[in-house]
């Protein structure tokens, strides 16, 4: 297993077990959520409050990147239903990189921040030989009252999932970014660029905040790599739940159902980061929706949590079935991996 070489994407779980979660150095009282298989974001007792904090790299993007590294990092604290309020930002620069890159980064990163009203606290920025691409590592930080935070394992049977905005969000921006030329040639300028604006639906820090204002929500989860299968999947082992969703309740923009089409994609198995994933009590599935949609912000009932045992299932349109309980292998990778080989993209 050693000598064995690793795939693109996320480490398997058996991976993250023997070699992650067996070194985590000196055990400590207060941490009260900490890594483990769907968990993204750690949560730290303060007394009447609870400090959260979860870090996040970017290096599947270079247009927007500083912007996009503050939104998905701070996305996991607001998914616990805390406050992001702090940032750390790592800059790791090419060989032969300006000034105005480093500039137009940072004005990003500032931008993006007086948005979600975050405070930038600290960080490092260095040129580091040996890589392509701009890489950007943001820790976010923030905070909530002690008993009015949620994890991604406090789903309980019979309680419904709701997903908000659509499927594969951020993938589809990626898409229309890396791929622009070839997408332009299949689908036109104007779709093209309507796909990468998709990069400014990324935070789900407002969904969050509503969705904790209106109550009944036991778990939540930004679904990043694997997008809503993965998600889903994610949601289900934490809370040790099996369940069932239905992929025509699932919302996928015409801009997303075109780039994925045009790829070869499955915009279900997508990065999508800006859809956020809700367990509520099933009284309260309904009001939550309402609420979002007051706000602006479309969200959809797509299955409910079942037990365990009766497994963990996508239902697709014609009717076959995806197993949730098998590795998501996230669609970004595969087809920027045929089309974009010799230009070995790393890994966020």
């Amino acid at each position: 297993m050693s000598s064995e070489p690793l795939a693109a994407g996320k480490l398997r779980w058996d991976v993250l077990r023997s070699m992650i979660y067996t070194h985590l150095g000196q055990a400590d009282a207060r941490v009260l959520v900490g890594p483990k298989i769907g968990e993204d974001a750690a949560v730290i007792d303060f007394g009447d409050r609870v400090f959260v904090t979860h870090s996040d790299p970017i290096t599947g993007a270079i247009e927007d990147i500083g912007s996009l590294a503050v939104k998905v990092s701070t996305n996991d604290v607001a998914s616990r239903g805390a406050r992001p309020r702090w940032i750390t930002v790592v800059i790791f620069l090419p060989e032969g990189s300006s000034l105005g890159l480093l500039r137009t980064i940072m004005e990003q990163v500032d931008s993006e921040a007086k948005k979600i009203g975050v405070a930038v606290v600290g960080g490092h920025t260095e040129v580091t030989p040996g890589i392509n691409r701009p890489v950007l590592a943001v820790t976010a930080m923030g905070e909530a009252p002690r008993d009015k935070y949620v994890t991604s394992s406090g789903a309980k049977k019979g309680d419904r999932i709701i997903m908000t905005k659509g499927a594969a969000i951020e993938g589809t921006a990626i898409f229309a970014l890396e791929l622009r030329e070839l997408l332009k040639e299949r689908l036109g300028a104007g779709l093209v660029e309507r796909a990468r604006k998709f990069l400014e639906d990324v935070s789900i820090a407002k969904e969050a905040s509503v969705a904790m204002e209106v109550g009944g929500v036991t778990a939540m989860h930004d679904a990043t790599e694997g997008g809503v299968a993965g998600a889903l999947q994610e949601l289900a082992i934490a809370s040790n739940l099996g369940l069932i969703a239905h992929e025509e309740e699932v919302f996928v923009r015409p801009e997303t159902e075109a780039v994925c089409r045009a790829l070869g994609a499955d915009p279900i198995r997508t990065i999508s980061s800006g859809t956020l994933m809700i367990a509520s009590k099933a009284e309260g599935a309904r009001s939550i929706v309402d609420n979002l949609a007051a706000e602006g912000i479309r969200a959809f009932v797509i299955g409910e949590f079942i037990d365990r045992e009766r497994g963990l299932w996508f239902i697709r349109r014609d009717g076959s079935r995806l197993d949730l309980s098998e590795p998501i292998q996230d669609q970004l990778w595969v087809i920027l991996g045929r089309h974009l080989r010799e230009r070995k993209l790393p890994h966020r």
